[in-house]
């Protein structure tokens, strides 16, 4: 029986959305599938098990086991990694900010299923008040530019960092498919925190545009999991709006604003 925390979508041959639709942040990560290897695109909140519908997907596809499964991270946030306990491999950036998130969080984790944060059912069995990220080992530090070859297909390890300093993205560049976690998705994107470096945002934004004629898909870590290539140049512009003062921006709580140019919605420090 399906779990009915997640929903699956095929994005792409051999490539799968997995989506938390339960949570605000509608999370997502992504199980790309080669010949002889997996990579499996952020773990998502921990909070079903994740494990468990990634092996359906393989044990049901069209691609068959034994496959090695390794896990990249989008970034480190609690969002993204509360599954990575759940694999033996596991890739990280080579950043302070990656080995202390990778000890787990109790605060950040609490904080996802607040009031208000959860509008579905919670998992039979599922503990709120023990909820955590729990910590995951690093097998292997990687690197922008490595090539991760899964058999028959080639996937592209590109740094963006900004949103945070351990961010990355991934291109499947034979296939057209890139995957941008949290530095591009079609909701507010989190600019507020203190790891945040809107400098390293600007100069990773614009190297994903850079890559648009290339691109036949972009599939972001949150609330939807494609979009059109034209949103990346548009990004761009749309960024350089905001910190030219163009933005129409109100108070969000404590700290933040919203701040919206044209389609693209930016949770920012407040002046």
């Amino acid at each position: 029986m399906p779990d009915p925390w997640f929903e699956v979508y095929r994005v792409a041959p051999d490539t799968f959305a997995i989506y938390e639709p339960q949570q605000s942040e509608e999370t997502i990560g992504y199980l790309i599938l080669g010949s002889k290897k997996a990579i499996l695109f952020d773990t998502g909140m921990g909070i079903s098990d994740v494990r468990k519908v990634v092996m359906e997907l393989i044990k049901n596809g069209d691609v068959k086991p034994p496959l090695q499964i390794i896990v990249l991270n989008s970034h480190t946030h609690d969002d993204h990694v509360g599954g990575n306990w759940q694999f033996e491999t596991v890739y990280s950036m080579d950043t302070d900010f990656s080995r202390q998130n990778a000890k787990g969080s109790v605060a950040d984790a609490q904080a996802e299923i607040a009031p208000g944060e959860i509008c579905g059912e919670l998992p039979e069995g599922f503990d709120p008040k023990s909820y955590r990220t729990k910590p995951w080992h690093i097998a292997k530090y990687i690197h922008d530019g490595e090539i991760i070859d899964l058999g028959g297909r080639s996937i592209e390890i590109l740094f963006t960092p900004g949103h945070t300093p351990d961010a990355i993205s991934l291109f499947d560049r034979a296939n057209g498919l890139l995957f941008t976690g949290d530095t591009y998705y079609p909701a507010p994107i989190w600019l507020f925190r203190p790891e945040t470096d809107l400098d390293a945002y600007a100069r990773s934004i614009a190297l994903l545009a850079s890559l648009s004629p290339q691109v036949k898909v972009v599939l972001g870590a949150h609330n939807v999991p494609v979009a059109p290539p034209s949103v990346l140049p548009a990004l761009v512009s749309a960024f350089a709006d905001l910190r030219a003062g163009k933005a129409a921006c109100k108070p969000q709580g404590a700290g933040k604003q919203l701040c919206t140019v044209g389609q693209f919605r930016f949770l920012v420090r407040a002046n």
